[in-house]
C-alpha cells in the first residue's frame, strides 16, 4: 500500500479522542511512507489527519471540489491539492490515487464515500482493502446493521467481509496489508430463478 484514501468528518466531533486518533493515523501513515489521500479541507477530522501526516514528513494529496470553497476551506499546506468540479469527480479521483481505503468517524458524507467504495468492491470494480477504524465503538451500530443485513438475506457474508474492522491503527493497517481480495466472481452471484 503506497497510498490510502481516508474518509472522515469535516467536523471534529465532541470527544477529543476523535481528533487525536485522526492525527495519529496521519502520523502513522507518514512514518510508514504511505501517502495520504483525502478530501482536501482544513477543518475537523480532515485537518487533523492531514496535519498528522504533514507534521511528520508525509506526503498528502487533497481532492477538493471548487464549490465547497463556500462551505469549507481548502488546506493550504498540502503536498498537492487537486481541484475538481463535483463530488462524483472527487470520489473517482481519490479512488484512482489510492491503493486502499480507511473510514474514520464522520457523518453522511463519510458514510456515502465508504459505501460507494464498498459497492464498487462488491461489484468487482476494485479489490482494494477497505478498513473501518472503530475508535470508541463509533461504528458498532453500523457493524451490527451489516450483520443484520447478512442474517436477513440482504447481504452475502463474503460482501460483509469486505470491511476490515479494528479499534487500533496498527492492527487495522496490519490487517489491510495482509488482506487478500476474493476474486470478483465470488463477490457476485446470480439469483437462481
Amino acid at each position: 500500500m503506497k497510498s490510502i484514501v481516508v474518509f472522515c468528518g469535516a467536523s471534529p466531533g465532541f470527544d477529543p479522542v476523535y481528533l487525536e486518533q485522526a492525527y495519529l493515523l496521519g502520523k502513522t501513515l507518514a512514518e510508514q511512507g504511505i501517502q495520504l489521500i483525502y478530501g482536501g479541507a482544513d477543518v475537523g477530522m480532515m485537518r487533523a489527519v492531514a496535519n498528522g501526516a504533514l507534521e511528520n514528513g508525509g506526503q498528502v494529496t487533497g481532492v477538493f471540489p471548487r464549490f465547497l470553497g463556500k462551505l469549507e476551506i481548502a488546506h493550504k499546506g498540502l503536498s498537492r491539492l487537486i481541484e475538481v468540479e463535483t463530488m462524483h469527480e472527487r470520489k473517482l479521483k481519490m479512488h484512482e490515487l489510492s491503493d486502499a481505503v480507511i473510514a474514520l468517524p464522520g457523518g453522511f458524507g463519510t458514510l456515502e464515500e465508504l459505501f460507494e467504495m464498498l459497492t464498487w468492491g462488491q461489484l468487482g470494480l476494485h479489490q482494494k482493502p477497505i478498513g473501518l477504524l472503530n475508535m470508541n465503538g463509533f461504528y458498532d451500530d453500523l457493524i451490527a446493521l451489516s450483520d443484520k443485513m447478512v442474517s436477513t438475506g440482504f447481504l452475502k457474508t463474503s460482501n460483509r467481509d469486505l470491511v476490515l474492522v479494528d479499534k487500533t491503527i496498527p492492527e487495522l493497517l496490519a490487517r489491510m496489508k495482509a488482506h487478500q481480495a476474493a476474486p470478483a466472481a465470488q463477490w457476485i452471484t446470480k439469483e437462481k430463478t
